[in-house]
Protein backbone atom coordinates (compact mmCIF):
# COMPACT_ATOMS: atom_id res chain seq x y z
CA UNK A 1 0.00 0.00 0.00
CA UNK A 2 1.23 3.68 -0.50
CA UNK A 3 0.93 5.88 1.88
CA UNK A 4 1.38 10.07 1.31
CA UNK A 5 2.09 12.51 3.72
CA UNK A 6 1.40 15.96 1.92
CA UNK A 7 4.46 18.00 2.43
CA UNK A 8 3.35 21.85 2.32
CA UNK A 9 5.85 22.56 5.43
CA UNK A 10 3.28 22.41 8.22
CA UNK A 11 4.21 21.20 11.69
CA UNK A 12 3.98 18.04 13.55
CA UNK A 13 4.85 15.78 10.46
CA UNK A 14 7.52 13.89 11.96
CA UNK A 15 5.46 12.38 14.61
CA UNK A 16 2.82 11.47 12.22
CA UNK A 17 5.02 9.48 10.18
CA UNK A 18 6.74 7.79 12.94
CA UNK A 19 3.13 6.71 14.46
CA UNK A 20 2.45 5.25 10.86
CA UNK A 21 5.78 3.36 10.98
CA UNK A 22 4.85 1.91 14.40
CA UNK A 23 1.70 0.71 12.89
CA UNK A 24 4.27 -1.37 10.16
CA UNK A 25 3.16 1.18 7.14
CA UNK A 26 6.07 3.10 5.36
CA UNK A 27 4.90 6.36 3.86
CA UNK A 28 6.20 8.78 1.91
CA UNK A 29 6.44 12.79 2.77
CA UNK A 30 5.85 14.81 -0.58
CA UNK A 31 4.41 18.00 -2.17
CA UNK A 32 4.62 15.47 -6.44
CA UNK A 33 0.74 15.25 -7.37
CA UNK A 34 1.47 12.47 -9.10
CA UNK A 35 2.77 10.73 -5.93
CA UNK A 36 -0.67 12.54 -4.40
CA UNK A 37 -2.39 10.93 -6.54
CA UNK A 38 -0.74 7.56 -6.79
CA UNK A 39 -1.01 6.88 -3.10
CA UNK A 40 -3.67 4.34 -1.86
CA UNK A 41 -4.07 6.31 1.25
CA UNK A 42 -3.07 10.29 1.73
CA UNK A 43 -2.69 11.88 5.05
CA UNK A 44 -2.57 16.02 5.81
CA UNK A 45 -1.22 16.44 8.94
CA UNK A 46 -0.74 20.20 10.59
CA UNK A 47 -0.19 22.71 12.85
CA UNK A 48 -0.12 26.30 13.20
CA UNK A 49 -2.07 28.93 11.79
CA UNK A 50 -4.81 29.11 9.30
CA UNK A 51 -3.55 31.86 6.36
CA UNK A 52 0.18 31.00 6.41
CA UNK A 53 -0.64 26.87 5.63
CA UNK A 54 -3.07 28.26 3.09
CA UNK A 55 -0.68 30.32 1.48
CA UNK A 56 1.93 27.71 1.73
CA UNK A 57 -0.53 25.20 -0.10
CA UNK A 58 -1.26 27.55 -3.02
CA UNK A 59 2.46 28.60 -3.81
CA UNK A 60 2.81 24.97 -4.42
CA UNK A 61 -0.61 24.42 -6.10
CA UNK A 62 -1.42 21.67 -3.89
CA UNK A 63 -4.80 24.23 -3.33
CA UNK A 64 -5.84 22.85 -6.37
CA UNK A 65 -4.41 18.88 -6.38
CA UNK A 66 -6.14 17.86 -2.76
CA UNK A 67 -9.72 18.81 -3.61
CA UNK A 68 -9.09 16.40 -6.83
CA UNK A 69 -7.92 13.50 -4.83
CA UNK A 70 -10.21 10.16 -4.83
CA UNK A 71 -8.80 7.94 -2.34
CA UNK A 72 -9.26 7.95 1.54
CA UNK A 73 -7.91 11.49 2.80
CA UNK A 74 -7.19 11.84 6.50
CA UNK A 75 -6.97 15.88 7.60
CA UNK A 76 -4.99 15.99 11.36
CA UNK A 77 -5.74 19.10 13.68
CA UNK A 78 -4.84 22.46 11.53
CA UNK A 79 -5.14 20.19 8.62
CA UNK A 80 -8.91 18.78 9.15
CA UNK A 81 -9.38 22.56 10.04
CA UNK A 82 -8.22 23.33 6.43
CA UNK A 83 -10.94 21.09 5.38
CA UNK A 84 -13.78 24.33 5.70
CA UNK A 85 -14.53 26.47 3.81
CA UNK A 86 -13.39 29.86 5.84
CA UNK A 87 -11.70 30.19 9.18
CA UNK A 88 -12.04 32.83 11.41
CA UNK A 89 -8.16 32.99 11.75
CA UNK A 90 -7.05 36.10 9.91
CA UNK A 91 -9.84 35.62 7.83
CA UNK A 92 -9.15 33.18 5.66
CA UNK A 93 -10.97 30.97 2.78
CA UNK A 94 -10.05 27.41 3.40
CA UNK A 95 -10.04 24.15 0.59
CA UNK A 96 -13.74 24.16 0.62
CA UNK A 97 -14.56 20.64 1.03
CA UNK A 98 -16.79 19.68 3.75
CA UNK A 99 -19.50 22.73 4.21
CA UNK A 100 -18.28 24.30 7.53
CA UNK A 101 -16.95 27.46 8.99
CA UNK A 102 -14.06 27.48 11.44
CA UNK A 103 -14.38 29.46 14.47
CA UNK A 104 -12.65 30.73 17.43
CA UNK A 105 -13.68 29.05 20.97
CA UNK A 106 -14.84 31.81 23.31
CA UNK A 107 -12.90 31.59 26.56
CA UNK A 108 -14.50 31.68 30.18
CA UNK A 109 -13.56 31.20 33.50
CA UNK A 110 -13.68 27.41 33.31
CA UNK A 111 -12.55 26.81 29.78
CA UNK A 112 -9.27 28.44 28.52
CA UNK A 113 -8.36 28.83 25.03
CA UNK A 114 -6.75 26.54 23.86
CA UNK A 115 -8.45 23.81 24.47
CA UNK A 116 -5.43 21.42 25.49
CA UNK A 117 -5.29 18.03 27.28
CA UNK A 118 -7.56 14.77 26.77
CA UNK A 119 -10.91 14.97 26.18
CA UNK A 120 -13.33 12.00 25.23
CA UNK A 121 -15.29 11.37 21.97
CA UNK A 122 -18.89 11.75 21.62
CA UNK A 123 -21.48 10.80 18.95
CA UNK A 124 -19.49 8.23 17.06
CA UNK A 125 -20.20 6.80 13.87
CA UNK A 126 -18.52 5.52 10.58
CA UNK A 127 -15.91 3.39 9.89
CA UNK A 128 -12.78 5.69 11.08
CA UNK A 129 -14.24 5.25 15.03
CA UNK A 130 -14.88 1.75 14.77
CA UNK A 131 -14.83 0.08 17.67
CA UNK A 132 -14.15 3.31 19.72
CA UNK A 133 -16.47 4.23 22.57
CA UNK A 134 -17.48 7.32 24.32
CA UNK A 135 -15.28 6.07 26.85
CA UNK A 136 -12.43 6.69 24.94
CA UNK A 137 -9.90 9.96 25.50
CA UNK A 138 -8.20 11.70 22.64
CA UNK A 139 -5.80 14.42 22.83
CA UNK A 140 -6.40 18.06 21.64
CA UNK A 141 -4.34 21.35 21.32
CA UNK A 142 -6.11 24.32 19.26
CA UNK A 143 -8.17 27.41 19.49
CA UNK A 144 -10.40 26.88 16.33
CA UNK A 145 -12.69 24.41 15.87
CA UNK A 146 -15.25 23.30 13.34
CA UNK A 147 -18.87 23.54 14.60
CA UNK A 148 -21.41 20.06 14.72
CA UNK A 149 -23.17 19.57 11.58
CA UNK A 150 -24.31 16.57 8.92
CA UNK A 151 -20.67 16.19 8.29
CA UNK A 152 -19.48 15.23 12.36
CA UNK A 153 -18.69 11.61 13.03
CA UNK A 154 -17.64 12.79 16.88
CA UNK A 155 -18.25 15.23 18.86
CA UNK A 156 -16.10 16.73 21.63
CA UNK A 157 -17.10 19.77 24.28
CA UNK A 158 -15.22 22.87 25.26
CA UNK A 159 -17.87 23.68 27.16
CA UNK A 160 -20.55 23.40 24.15
CA UNK A 161 -20.37 20.56 21.70
CA UNK A 162 -17.73 20.42 18.68
CA UNK A 163 -16.79 18.75 15.86
CA UNK A 164 -13.74 15.99 17.07
CA UNK A 165 -14.19 14.38 13.65
CA UNK A 166 -15.54 14.81 9.89
CA UNK A 167 -16.33 12.90 6.75
CA UNK A 168 -17.74 14.03 3.46
CA UNK A 169 -17.18 11.30 0.72
CA UNK A 170 -13.35 10.25 0.85
CA UNK A 171 -12.03 13.02 3.02
CA UNK A 172 -12.02 12.36 6.64
CA UNK A 173 -10.50 14.82 9.42
CA UNK A 174 -10.02 14.80 13.31
CA UNK A 175 -9.37 17.52 15.31
CA UNK A 176 -6.91 15.63 17.99
CA UNK A 177 -3.38 14.47 17.85
CA UNK A 178 -4.09 10.71 16.41
CA UNK A 179 -0.99 10.50 17.00
CA UNK A 180 -0.49 11.73 20.64
CA UNK A 181 -3.42 10.06 21.48
CA UNK A 182 -2.28 6.78 22.81
CA UNK A 183 -3.87 3.49 22.04
CA UNK A 184 -7.08 5.19 20.44
CA UNK A 185 -4.93 7.22 18.24
CA UNK A 186 -3.58 4.14 16.74
CA UNK A 187 -6.77 2.41 16.55
CA UNK A 188 -8.01 5.44 14.27
CA UNK A 189 -4.93 5.53 11.89
CA UNK A 190 -5.28 1.61 12.06
CA UNK A 191 -8.97 2.12 10.83
CA UNK A 192 -8.03 5.28 8.22
CA UNK A 193 -5.59 2.64 6.98
CA UNK A 194 -8.01 -0.07 6.91
CA UNK A 195 -10.19 2.16 4.19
Amino acid sequence: MEIAVVDYKGGNVQSVLFALERLGAQATLTADPEALRRADKVLFPGEGEASSAMQALRESGLDLILPSLTQPFLGICLGMQLLGTHSEENDTPLLGLLPFKVQRFAPDAAHKVPHMGWNNLQALKGPLMAGLTEADHVYFVHSYYAPVGSYTIAQAAHPGPFSAAVQHKNFFGVQFHTEKSGPVGTRILANFLAL
